[in-house]
């Protein structure tokens, strides 16, 4: 399985939270359903100082790299205009 770490950053502009909250929803059903196919390993919100989403991390496993790319771009989060700043970097989880 190919991993993945992602931080993903929501926009800074007045309707950010509004469009996440509108979003989360469909997005943590998008999240049990990669879990319950064993892609989804860990994730969660990144918060601001003052406790407030404004992101998300998430570590995530995928037989290929086709099969990543197709949800990534198909996560309410992507699809919906949350997520406005993304990095992908490849990962390995610790064996131990």
């Amino acid at each position: 399985m190919l991993q993945y770490v992602i931080n993903a950053f929501d926009g800074s502009d007045a309707e950010a939270l509004d469009r996440r909250m509108t979003a989360r929803p469909y997005h943590l059903e998008c999240v049990r359903k990669l879990k319950e196919n064993g892609n989804f390993l860990i994730g969660g919100a990144i918060l601001n100082e003052s406790g407030q989403m404004i992101g998300s991390t998430m570590i995530v496993q995928f037989e290929t790299e086709t099969a990543f790319q197709d949800w990534l771009n198909n996560d309410p989060y992507s699809t919906m205009g949350v997520w406005q700043q993304i990095e992908v970097h490849p990962f390995r989880v610790a064996n131990v």
